[in-house]
């Protein structure tokens, strides 16, 4: 379980392909205190760490997730928002994010509101993914609150700080970012058979 509180960011190093998966090493400021088989959401996907060698470790993404998510589209030197797990007596500040990917979006704006950020997206109506108005969405792993919200629409407002600490600051239009819905928000939607 994750808060989508981005801990850090770690930068490509590396990225191998075996069979139909990708093996990504990452250089991080917090790769010391990791170990092998503990997980990390990297842009809001939920990898576990395979290998550690010095400042590097090393993740494996199978078909799966490459399919559901912007990592095959990801290059060398690109920066990814990293998150631990939430250790079990620590404080929800953000959502309770899963770290499952839903589906990706497209940025389709962004505007500087002159203290903040505008960021709009697009996403696959026909996945019967939805937001709400001031509910809460993941994207690349950052817990955020939803400003306008229409059927494929949506737009998030970015301030500063999480603009400068995470990567949100290499976002453009038409940027593929990945995306995970509220989860008690899917569960409502699911009983009410939407």
């Amino acid at each position: 379980m994750f808060t989508g509180i981005i801990e850090t960011i770690a930068r490509i190093e590396k990225i191998e392909k075996e069979n139909t998966n990708l093996q990504f090493t990452f250089s991080s400021t917090i790769t010391g205190e990791l170990k092998v088989d503990q997980s990390l959401a990297h842009n809001g996907v939920c990898l576990t760490v395979v290998n550690i060698e010095g400042p590097n470790y090393t993740v494996t993404a199978i078909a799966e997730t490459l399919n559901k998510t912007n990592l095959s589209a990801l290059k060398t030197n690109d920066l990814v928002n990293i998150e631990r797990c939430m250790p079990a007596n620590g404080r929800f500040d953000g959502h309770m994010v899963q770290g499952h990917v839903d589906t990706t979006a497209t940025c389709k704006e962004v505007n500087d509101l002159n203290g903040s950020w505008e960021f709009v997206f697009e996403h696959d109506k026909n996945k019967n993914n939805l937001t709400v108005q001031k509910g809460s969405i993941t994207i690349n792993g950052v817990s955020l609150t939803v400003v306008r919200s229409e059927d494929t629409l949506f737009s998030v407002n970015i301030i500063p700080y999480t603009f400068e600490h995470t990567n949100f600051k290499s976002i453009i239009p038409g940027s593929k970012v990945n995306l995970e819905f509220d989860i008690i928000g899917k569960y409502v939607a699911k009983m009410l058979g939407k």
